[in-house]
């Protein structure tokens, strides 16, 4: 079983005539997603890759026309959080922004308009989500792993495929994998995330990836050792980055208030989660 999204969610893709949008929607129909639109304003009436994909001008117009109920972002990022009200006011459910840069104070605008709406948001800066042998909605490549039981969190997109591939390695499958973003204001963060896989009868064990900067991996371990019943291990990037120092995300650095891998890891192993040295010693973790 997968959360969040399944082989009968109907996507559409905002900015998709655009290079990004345009390849990466080629990708996801090759993995068989259900794409049944794409929004690009002024191209409403057109169709993309050899007529498999219809333009409409706005996604409430997509909607109505194809009952789309979930969204992925491939808009220049001064465009997104405009893309993200559209989508939300237009009652989507999930949103999965992929496009990095979005200012932080875009982000703080768009988590209180949220507050208001039943629409949940990935991102931004983040790979999606990949539910093995189902749905494919964002960037993360499709042949690096197969279906299982294993659940995957990650902020970081580079050390997601580095995992899932070291668990298809182990022959150890995923049920779903899921993105969040390195920034420092996102959508969906660990925890609720962790409350869905907790209820996913499909999902046995989960992989939590986290990295320097902020706090959301110590609430995550506080979480874990309160109200998770299913095994969790993790990683934690950045243990040789110097204070100061931004690396990858825009939330990725460590100012004296913390935030270090070697805080994270502390607090993670006091919590009772097992904490890779390095992303090829998950799957033995999880043995």
């Amino acid at each position: 079983m997968s959360i969040l999204a399944h082989q009968n969610t109907k996507l559409l893709v905002q900015g998709i005539t655009g290079k990004e949008g345009l390849f990466h929607t080629q990708q996801m129909l090759q993995y068989k997603t259900n794409i049944v639109a794409g929004v690009s304003p002024s191209k409403g009436g057109e169709w993309v890759l050899e007529g498999k994909v219809p333009v409409f001008d706005s996604v409430k117009s997509a909607v109505e026309m194809t009952g789309a109920d979930a969204s992925v972002i491939f808009v220049p990022a001064r465009h997104c959080a405009d893309a993200i009200y559209e989508a939300a006011d237009s009652g989507i459910p999930l949103v999965i922004c992929i496009t990095e840069g979005v200012p932080v104070q875009d982000m703080m605008r768009v988590k209180r308009f949220l507050e208001q709406k039943k629409t949940r948001v990935i991102g931004p800066n983040c790979p999606g989500i990949l539910s093995p042998g189902q749905t494919k909605i964002g960037i993360i490549p499709g042949n690096i792993t197969f279906p299982g039981n294993v659940g995957v969190i990650s902020k970081s997109g580079t050390l997601t495929y580095e995992v899932l591939y070291a668990l298809k390695l182990a022959n150890r499958g995923v049920s779903t994998c899921i993105g969040i973003g390195g920034d420092p204001i996102k959508g969906t963060g660990y925890i609720d995330l962790l409350e869905m896989f907790e209820a996913d009868a499909k999902t046995d064990q989960i992989v939590l990836i986290g990295e320097i900067g902020g706090n959301e991996e110590e609430a995550a371990a506080e979480y874990i050792s309160r109200y998770m019943t299913k095994p969790v291990v993790a990683f934690i990037a950045g243990v040789t980055a110097p204070p100061g120092k931004r690396m990858g995300h825009a939330g990725a650095i460590i100012d004296g208030r913390g935030g270090t891998a070697l805080e994270k890891i502390e607090t993670l192993e006091a919590s009772g989660i097992r904490v890779a040295q390095h992303p090829e010693q998950i799957p033995s973790l999880l043995a």
